[in-house]
């Protein structure tokens, strides 16, 4: 959307928004659309109130004029548009707090700080602050997004807009160019995946276009395309489930034990063979769970790094190795792990 057209927008919400009575849509066209012809400002004008309504703004159609009922007006009524008073609990409040401290991605940090700041600004008893996790009794998750393409995909979902990208698959020997209509993204197996439907498949009975794309395997930069509002996402969509079924993790590797804090590692849990749990960690507590799983390798490595101090690698030693080397890298020249972290 131009700059121009999104100032024409606001202009034409305050205009019907401040007014008490219908505005008629000669005083509209005066005031916002001068010089346009009869036919361009009825194509016009018709847009934008659709534009309008599309973002849920209640712009409603009548007459103040009982002799006249053909002067047909409109107008927003202010208690229509208005959002009701945030009501939260203890308990919400310190899940949104929560959620400023999960994304390590600056965006989607700054977005949910922002969500939150315009929620304190209303009156809704929310404040930024690091004791959320201790009022809920969790462990903070982190997620990291390292791939370049991750805001482009989550952005398509949000506005329902395609995304054309060039992508070497695991059968590809270059890269090949792909669009989708993104449904959602996801977190898989330590990896986020784009789930939607391929526009260029036809349906049918026996193939209705999904597809699982792995962010990692995106090459380039993707870039959206087209309309916002594309396409509507089926109501039986589930995303996660279909990124389970069709893009599997790689499960490679000796059997993997992992001690995780109590209230932390749902990713790890979600796979285990067996938990066991109120064993020893590494602190002395038994505040900890033995989680066993079937395979070990890359994807492991990378869940129990993101985890930091709340998982701790018991078997196979190449994964612990592995984990040690890159915790390593991390913490840079001249600096070694801290208590307990070789281990890790």
């Amino acid at each position: 959307m131009s700059s121009a057209r999104s100032e024409r927008l606001m202009k034409l919400l305050i205009m019907l928004l401040v007014q008490r009575q219908y505005v008629g849509k000669d005083r509209i066209r005066e005031a916002l659309y001068p010089g346009t012809g009869d036919e361009a400002f009825e194509r016009m004008f018709e847009r934008d109130k659709d534009e309008l309504r599309s973002l849920g703004v209640p712009v409603e159609t009548g007459t103040h004029d009982a002799y006249f009922d053909d002067a047909q007006g409109y107008r927003v009524r202010p208690d229509a548009f208005e959002l009701p008073e945030v009501v939260l609990t203890s308990a919400e409040a310190a899940v949104l707090r929560v959620a400023t401290q999960v994304w390590q991605t600056t965006r989607l940090a700054d977005a949910t700080r922002d969500g939150l700041r315009k929620l304190t600004a209303g009156g809704a008893p929310v404040a930024l602050g690091d004791d959320a996790a201790s009022d809920l009794g969790v462990r903070i998750p982190l997620l990291g997004a390292e791939e370049p393409s991750f805001d482009v995909f989550v952005e398509a979902a949000h506005v329902r807009s395609e995304v054309v990208f060039d992508y070497r698959g695991t059968q590809d020997v270059a890269a090949r160019r792909r669009r989708l209509q993104t449904w959602g993204v996801v977190r898989h197996g330590g990896r986020w995946y784009a789930v939607g439907r391929d526009p260029e498949v036809p349906l049918g009975p026996d193939e209705d276009g999904r597809r699982v794309f792995r962010l990692s395997r995106v090459v380039g930069q993707a870039r959206t395309q087209g309309r916002r509002d594309a396409f509507d996402v089926p109501a039986d969509v589930d995303v996660r489930e279909i990124a389970r079924r069709i893009a599997p993790p790689a499960r490679s590797g000796a059997p993997a034990v992992l001690l995780v804090r109590q209230g932390a590692g749902f990713a790890l849990r979600r796979d285990a063979a067996e938990v066991t749990p109120g064993v020893r960690g590494p602190d002395g507590g038994e505040a900890w769970d033995r989680v066993r799983l079937p395979w070990s390798g890359e994807e492991v490595a990378r869940t129990v790094l993101e985890h930091g101090a709340d998982v701790v690698v018991e078997e196979p030693p190449a994964l612990r190795d592995q984990v040690v080397t890159a915790l390593r890298e991390i913490a840079g020249p001249g600096e070694t792990p801290g208590p307990g972290e070789e281990s890790r």
